[in-house]
């Protein structure tokens, strides 16, 4: 992990208290209680939001700091490492559930809520209406009680399109940028790890954009029924933890300038590419089963 070893590591570094995990717990606080007041008409909930993540992200730089610290100065030694690779196979299985869930509902909504809102036993409270999806149909309606407008769906083409090729680009950049590393290329490595940063904010600039046009065009929106909610639910999360990997990548490439990784040690790079190649397989499957199915 360490550029700049200096001596043997100990058989496992064991850090003395810190006030990082009950600060960042502080600023959590007011983030959450925030937002509460915030959606319940509350102005000043905006202010405690802004005012919690300002601090949580102070925190957060800081306890990072003193982190990639201890690790330059070679405390991290062979256990720390497997703690940590372990620590993010499982944040990264964590993740792996938050996302099935959310396929779960999508396919429960398709399979069976739908249909079965369609069955004869609701025929004589809303006969018009069809078991269809995407919950929208021409000459049906799929919003009995006339809460949802009616709205356009989004098809694969073509910013989804352009989406699935950006991000599967930036994932070949970056296994040719971790390849260069391990190869002590380091000048290719910090070229192509800057291409793939350009490759997620452009992901992210094409997908506000889609986020736009639909609701101008399409009146697709969060409140369009069960289609517009899974949609954004789904295509949003995903859209954070693109942001999230972008600014692990950003970080990393900020740090391989400072000369830090080594051919051998360089887990802080490996945990970031481990966390962009799950949002990249994430982005196929919504690809293909919110956009094309």
């Amino acid at each position: 992990m360490s550029a700049a070893t200096q001596g043997q590591a100990p058989y496992y570094f064991v850090p003395g208290p810190s006030r990082h995990p009950i600060m960042a717990a502080i600023g959590l606080f007011f983030v959450i209680l925030g937002a509460g007041q915030w959606v319940n008409g509350s102005s000043w909930g905006a202010y405690s939001v802004l005012f919690g993540l300002v601090w949580w992200g102070f925190v957060l730089q800081q306890w990072f700091r003193e982190a990639i610290s201890e690790s330059e100065k070679g405390l991290y030694g062979h256990r720390v490492d497997l703690s940590f690779r372990w620590s993010m196979s499982w944040f990264i299985f964590s993740e792996v559930m938050f996302f099935g869930a959310f396929f779960g509902a999508l396919y429960w909504l398709r399979q069976h809520s739908v249909p079965n809102l369609g069955g004869l036993e609701n025929a004589l409270l809303w006969p018009d209406f069809k078991a269809v999806w995407p919950s929208m149909a021409a000459g049906a309606t799929a919003s009995p009680a006339g809460v949802v407008e009616p709205f356009t769906t989004m098809g694969p083409f073509w910013l989804p399109t352009i989406n699935t090729a950006l991000l599967l680009t930036s994932g070949v950049t970056l296994t040719i940028a971790h390849h260069a590393l391990r190869e002590n290329h380091r000048g290719k490595t910090i070229a192509f790890m800057w291409l793939t940063v350009l490759l997620g904010a452009t992901f992210l600039v094409v997908q506000g954009y889609e986020y736009y046009h639909a609701y101008a065009d399409l009146n697709l929106k969060l409140s369009s029924g069960a289609f517009g909610s899974t949609f954004f639910m789904l295509t949003g999360f995903h859209g954070f933890h693109v942001f999230v990997g972008m600014l692990m990548l950003l970080f990393i490439t900020i740090r391989i300038m400072k000369g830090h990784f080594t051919p051998d040690r360089h887990f802080g790079f490996e945990g970031a590419a481990w966390y962009w190649h799950f949002v990249d397989v994430v982005w196929l499957g919504l690809y293909i089963v919110v956009y094309w199915f």
